[in-house]
Parts: C-alpha cells; structure tokens; sequence
C-alpha cells in the first residue's frame, strides 16, 4: 500500500481508504482494461469494500484533477477511466460488444505531426478513437 500512498501523496491528495483502494484497482488493471465508475463499484463490493457509489464517482474526478486518471467518452455515453500513462496511446473501440484496446503507432504520430506543421499548427494535446467491429465475433454478426 506504500506505493499507492506514495502516488496519493504525491498529486496532493489526502490518503484515504476510498482512495488507495480504487487507486489499486485501476493500478491492476491489465493493460487496456478501461472501467467506469459502476465498475469500480461493483468490484469494491466483491471485495467487501464500505465505498460508495457517489464516494467512487468524487475519486474518480478528484484523481482526474490531480492527473492521476484520464478519462475517456467512447461511444455509448458513459465515461471510462484508466490511469495516466506517460506513453501517448490510442484507443479502438468495438461498436457491438464495447471491447477497448489500445495501440501505439509512431508513423500515425509522426504523420499527424506533419499535418499540423503543414497546417500552421503546434500539436499541444491529440486524442484518437477509432470504431468498428472486433473480431470476436463482432465482425461477422449482422
């Protein structure tokens, strides 16, 4: 728990248990693993956790502040949070079953970079999602 405290402590944040617990379970999350905060919920009750859903929802967006989370819209309305990463990625979303992965390509990052050189821009912030079908199963349902 030493480390989740070190990391509290360190975006300014008072180490509470809410917070070292749901900031342990965005730290195992495995890699592309996305949670909203009904997610984070539900596991803090298969854990017997006392947290609340509005107490989930108040880390959440404390931990955005601080930069701890990053939090995502996909499509479907619902926010999503992973924590930040210091390596930019980007995500695709399937548009039927709501799987996340996350990918890094540097010729799209160096291409989007000549766009905006081209375009008179400086490049300060850059999101991308993409949308389709995945391939299990999604893809070849109708």
């Amino acid at each position: 728990m030493a480390l989740e405290n070190q990391e509290l402590r360190k975006a300014g944040l008072k180490v509470t248990l809410p917070r070292v617990k749901i900031y342990q379970i965005l730290e195992k999350a495995g890699e592309g693993d996305h949670f909203s905060a009904e997610d984070i919920y539900k596991l803090l009750l298969e854990h017997n956790e006392d947290v609340g859903l509005a107490t989930v929802y108040r880390v959440l967006t404390q931990f955005e502040a601080a930069g701890l989370v990053s939090r995502h819209h996909f499509e479907g309305g619902h926010s999503v949070f992973e924590l930040t990463q210091d390596e930019q990625h980007d995500h695709i979303v399937c548009v039927k079953c709501g799987k996340v992965r996350e990918f890094s390509d540097p010729a799209l990052k160096k291409r989007q970079d000549q766009i905006a050189k081209e375009l008179g821009f400086k490049i300060t912030d850059r999101t991308l999602y993409l949308y389709g079908e995945c391939a299990d199963g999604c893809a070849n349902t109708k």
